[in-house]
């Protein structure tokens, strides 16, 4: 019997309050591929409270244009500033309450696991996850974005992905021990 593969379409942000990176994916089956990404430019607005309602609309908008079925976020990263982290999770928590308006389910992760996800590297830089997004996702020089932000929000969509279940692969290994038995030539330092 032929079952049919389910679409699901996650929206990924990288909060910020001069810029806010979103991302958003397209996954059917076990693929997934990028439909959207981009910033919500917010430096041209001095006042803070102006630039959380352009953030709620902004995000809004967004949702109402590529109807995500759920929402991957970035969490604040601690910081020595505790000033910026308000503002930081004020922005963040402007974006939630936009995606729960409307009823889109929300995960949250830390940026270490992001980066882990995509790259291996809880310590990679921008510029490691936006080179392996790019790879992963097969997007072209033109695909990716001025400003790494958008990247960051791509790679919260994406870790998300990788969170709903590992894709599959022809080979099923026991563990680490089992994969390394079975591939000596693709392992270094032997």
């Amino acid at each position: 019997m032929y079952k049919e593969e389910t679409e699901k379409i996650i929206m990924g942000i990288d909060p910020g309050t001069t810029l806010m990176g979103y991302g958003v994916i397209r996954v059917v089956g076990k693929k997934a591929q990028m439909v959207a990404m981009g910033v919500i430019d917010l430096r041209k607005m001095p006042d803070p409270y102006l630039r959380l309602g352009h953030i709620f609309e902004r995000v809004s908008g967004i949702i109402d244009a590529y109807l995500p079925d759920e929402l991957a976020i970035e969490a604040p990263f601690f910081g020595k500033n505790v000033q910026s982290m308000l503002k930081l999770g004020r922005a963040q928590g402007v974006a939630i309450a936009a995606a729960i308006q409307r009823d889109i389910p929300i995960h949250e992760y830390a940026p270490l696991k992001i980066k882990m996800a995509i790259t291996g590297q809880g310590q990679a830089s921008k510029e490691q996850v936006a080179g392996m997004l790019k790879r992963m996702l097969k997007l072209s020089d033109d695909d990716m974005p001025k400003f790494m932000d958008a990247t960051d929000a791509l790679g919260a969509a994406y870790c998300h992905f990788l969170q709903m279940g590992r894709p599959e692969t022809d080979t099923k290994y026991r563990g680490w021990k089992d994969f390394v038995s079975r591939n000596q030539d693709r392992v270094a330092g032997k």
